[in-house]
């Protein structure tokens, strides 16, 4: 049958000949670095609009409400590539970046953009937690800092946001786990993450199934050890609110 060519040389010594590594380790290390950095720079720079975001999902004024809303709808109902593309091409069409190299891999014209649409992404998603995080807190707090003479914005900054950090953290480094694997989607732009990596060494080697599984397995062992340490520390804390 026609179909049965689709498996042809899918053996499982092609899946896991990495007979390239001692030539192309270097694809892979600065790859990991690169989504690394990626990601850890997009959730930081997403913290503060997702903060605004959720203050003014949580206003009393319908237009402010409505602002917020319509940019949460619209960045979690498009194609992060689709974002990527726009804001490369243009708004960064327009605002030209110098290319320069930092750090001897990163290209400045293309680190930026790709941070930029990240963040922009990931905001939307953590405004959504954070607004969940500050709802989860009981009313009656709000309720004893206006009591205490505190304006609305006093008891949330002082007695609100600092508790509903708590509930906050388990989910915000649950987003930095998805944004190491989403981090993959800037390869389009020619971005050395791993994906670019492994996409690199499969077209120099003509082995095009063992780059992208060793690419599989390094982000499984990035992503599963960091899951179980949030896993753990959530237990912790559901221990200590029970106490």
């Amino acid at each position: 049958m026609w179909w049965s060519n689709l498996f042809v040389g899918m053996s499982p010594a092609n899946f896991f000949n990495f007979s390239f590594l001692p030539k192309y380790l270097s694809f892979f290390v600065q790859g990991v670095e690169y989504t690394l950095l990626l990601s850890v720079v997009s959730v930081a720079l997403a913290v503060l609009p997702a903060l605004a975001l959720a203050l003014m999902r949580l206003s009393g004024n319908k237009l402010i409400r409505g602002i917020s809303g319509a940019y949460i709808a619209v960045f979690r109902s498009t194609p992060l590539m689709v974002q990527l593309y726009i804001i490369y091409y243009g708004l960064f069409g327009l605002i030209k970046i110098p290319s320069s190299v930092i750090l001897g891999f990163i290209d400045v014209s293309r680190f930026i953009p790709g941070v930029t649409a990240l963040a922009l992404n990931s905001s939307a998603y953590v405004a959504e937690i954070f607004r969940a995080g500050i709802l989860a807190v009981d009313k009656g707090q709000t309720e004893a800092a206006r009591s205490l003479g505190l304006s609305a914005w006093q008891g949330m900054r002082l007695v609100v946001l600092p508790q509903a950090i708590k509930n906050i953290l388990p989910a915000l480094a649950n987003e930095l786990v998805t944004m190491v694997k989403e981090s993959s989607i800037c390869s389009v732009l020619g971005m050395s993450e791993l994906i670019w990596g492994a996409k690199t060494v499969a077209s120099t080697t003509y082995k095009t199934l063992s780059p992208y599984v060793l690419a599989a397995l390094i982000y499984f062992a990035i992503n599963y050890p960091a899951s179980k340490a949030i896993e753990a520390v959530e237990r912790r804390m559901r221990r200590g609110d029970k106490q």
